[in-house]
């Protein structure tokens, strides 16, 4: 047992629970299933904003009727996130072992290595919970109040099932700032982890830094299209940009592309990509280079260098609604840029991992940078995140990732 029972395994109570009530009309998106309610849909009284953030409540219409059991935070715009349609449901360790459980036997079903997104938010059903599994290690993110109010029953089910030997508790997400949520120092619960992690994806050896790296320290969401690309690379000249641990050049040259540049500005990502070609026997036919995107782009163009295949998939050029525009100029030069150096009948692969950029969107921009280059091209797939990160079927936040591989004559 690496978590200690600190509290009973009691944090909500059905029928003393508190009680919110909708303003009239305003329970229709809730009924027909959506997970969040928005602070204007809401009687914000002063009881209401007295309650502590992550409190468990009991939704009510108008007309009396009960929504279910949902997680209130009276200051964000997304007010109250959903846990269950039932309203005398205890909110406990028992209920988060139950979700855990669920969501553990479909990745049982999807993998064959226990290595993927264990819980992706709302898609299931733990709002704002984000755990990454590495075998026996977790890397855990609590991005709402509705979980962070929960952190020792959490721990506490997550023990009870998978024992992991490591939990890491990468709460220093500035998503949290958001929900009034102070950003903490990283912490390991447990046995001090490898660093960098070990893991397995489309049978390759890769690294992950879930202590100091991005996010939780690797991208699972991107397998599928790691592995279509891989499928189309032998042979195949490469330039990964943004490459990070290497996820897309060591696929590739794992399924026989000739050689691979990974670029990226961090020294850090760049020795995780040199250590991932290194542990598949492939450090002859990689090479990692320091540089800014943009940059070097310009320059390899400059130079008339090209390639079979580029990759770009960089960090979320949108974080917020008001980035958007110049987000999507951000994707055109992308496009434009890397389409100069995708050689004749080559491919290019464009991934956007900004949800407040839709997928119509963000084909026109792509399309429209590739036109720049007066270079007629085809899309060959669209594609998403892998199914370890599900999509809630009414939230198209969770449908954040999309990615267009293209052939540029």
């Amino acid at each position: 047992m690496i978590v200690s029972v600190t509290k009973p395994d009691l944090m909500d109570n059905p029928s003393s629970r508190p009680q919110i009530q909708l303003r009239a009309g305003a329970h229709r998106r809730a009924t027909h299933g959506h997970p969040w309610i928005y602070s204007n849909e809401v009687m914000m009284d002063a009881g209401a904003k007295a309650l502590a953030a992550g409190t468990p409540v009991t939704v009510m219409t108008a007309s009396g009727q009960s929504l279910g059991v949902w997680a209130f935070n009276p200051a964000p715009l997304i007010s109250a996130r959903l846990l269950d349609r039932k309203s005398e449901t205890r909110i406990d360790r028992s209920f988060l072992a139950a979700r855990l459980a669920q969501a553990l036997a479909l990745r049982t079903r999807l993998f064959d290595q226990p290595y993927y997104r264990l819980i992706h938010a709302e898609a299931d059903a733990l709002p704002g919970l984000i755990v990454d599994r590495y075998n026996d290690i977790l890397v855990v993110q609590q991005n709402a109040a509705a979980v962070d109010i929960l952190r020792q029953p959490l721990l506490e089910a997550l023990q009870e099932i998978l024992s992991p030997r490591t939990i890491i508790l990468r709460n220093d997400s500035a998503t949290r700032l958001l929900e009034g949520l102070a950003q903490r120092e990283i912490e390991v619960i447990g046995d001090q982890p490898p660093n960098p992690l070990p893991l397995l994806e489309n049978n390759i050896h890769y690294f992950a830094d879930a202590l100091s790296g991005q996010k939780t320290g690797w991208f699972f969401d991107q397998r599928p299209n790691r592995a279509a690309l891989a499928a189309v690379a032998q042979g195949a000249t490469v330039i990964d940009y943004y490459c990070y641990g290497g996820g897309f050049a060591i696929a590739m040259l794992k399924s026989g592309a000739k050689h691979a540049i990974g670029v990226d500005r961090s020294d850090t990502a760049l020795a995780l990509a040199t250590k991932a070609a290194e542990a598949n026997h492939l450090a002859e036919k990689f090479t990692a280079h320091r540089s800014e995107t943009f940059a070097d782009m310009e320059g390899r163009a400059a130079r008339g260098e090209n390639f079979d295949i580029v990759n770009a998939d960089p960090p979320a050029f949108a974080k917020t609604r008001k980035d958007l525009p110049m987000a999507l100029r951000g994707y055109r030069k992308l496009a434009r840029l890397a389409t100069k150096l995708v050689a004749p009948k080559g491919l290019l692969h464009i991934a956007s991992c900004s949800h407040h950029v839709g997928l119509p969107e963000f084909i026109e921009v792509v399309s429209s940078g590739i036109a720049d280059t007066d270079r007629p091209a085809r899309i060959l797939r669209i594609g998403g995140a892998g199914p370890d990160h599900p999509i809630h079927p009414l939230l198209p936040e969770s449908a954040y990732l999309k990615s267009l591989l293209l052939q540029v004559d």
